[in-house]
């Protein structure tokens, strides 16, 4: 029975982004493609940005069809110049882009400390900076960072991608606080591991690392935390990161949304 001055039940529309230009970096491949490829669904124009052309020339094949489009940008992060010039005109901006390596603190070389400081955290920086202008002109604007469960939580022997993540973190929040004026937000997406190239690739720095045979690592490291012992799905990202762009999540800024499967309900 209906009660009295009850309020429609509401009815859940598709996600729209029909002339709306969105830029996702480490979009060849893992998170990123998967990220690129819902955005361009949704009727996105995206600018699909990489330094691997041949993975960006694969992720375009597959775009075709889509109701959005998915343009190549070949682009290596580290030049910080050019990322602030990519990300103008951007109304969506996706910073995915990352790297690992797993080492002890005393053994962990300088110069990768440097470059995946630059790439996760300087780079987000100078794409922001770069997109923000466009955004408050509009008086509209959506960032995502994909930072990860390292953003809200340490793990050893990986203490350059748990700084930059939490760096990440800030500045995700200070970029919410200053955006919110201007109709723009800012959030993370914080997933435990994910099936990615780059998961994979730490299977045997992480047995490496922790002294035990390489099978053993899925289960004994990277799930141990984990109510639910599987690996995420990039696909399961892209919707939350889609979810975060469309009109339902107009009041959620400075947040991190949580895909952990349990981990930080310890």
């Amino acid at each position: 029975m209906t009660a009295p001055h009850a309020l429609p039940a509401p009815h859940a529309s598709p996600l729209d982004l029909g002339g709306r230009t969105a830029l996702v970096t480490g979009a060849a491949g893992g998170i990123g493609r998967a990220c690129a490829l819902r955005l361009a669904a949704a009727g996105a124009k995206v600018r699909a940005v990489d330094r691997d052309a041949a993975g960006l020339e694969a992720l375009a094949g597959h775009g075709c069809g889509l109701a959005g489009t998915v343009e190549p940008h070949v682009l290596d992060l580290t030049d910080l110049d050019a990322a602030e010039a990519a990300a103008a005109g951007t109304d969506i901006l996706v910073n995915n882009a990352g790297l690992q390596l797993v080492r002890p603190i005393e053994e962990f070389p300088p110069e990768v400390f440097h470059t995946v400081l630059t790439v996760m955290l300087e780079a987000p920086f100078r794409l922001i900076r770069g997109a923000l202008p466009h955004m408050y002109g509009q008086g509209w604007g959506r960032i995502v960072n994909v930072s990860s469960v390292h953003g809200l939580r340490a793990s050893a022997y990986k203490s350059a991608y748990v700084a930059a993540k939490h760096g990440l973190e800030g500045l995700s929040k200070t970029t919410a606080l200053e955006g919110a004026p201007h109709g723009v937000t800012s959030n993370c997406v914080n997933p435990a591991y994910v099936r990615t190239p780059l998961v994979e690739k730490q299977l045997a720095d992480q047995a490496q690392a922790h002294g035990i045979p390489e099978e053993r690592v899925l289960s004994e490291v990277l799930l141990q935390d984990s109510a639910v012992k599987r690996l995420i799905e990039p696909e399961e990202v892209a919707e939350a990161v889609a979810y975060l762009c469309g009109p339902q999540a107009s009041f959620v800024t400075g947040a991190s949304l949580v895909l952990d499967g349990g981990w930080t309900a310890h």
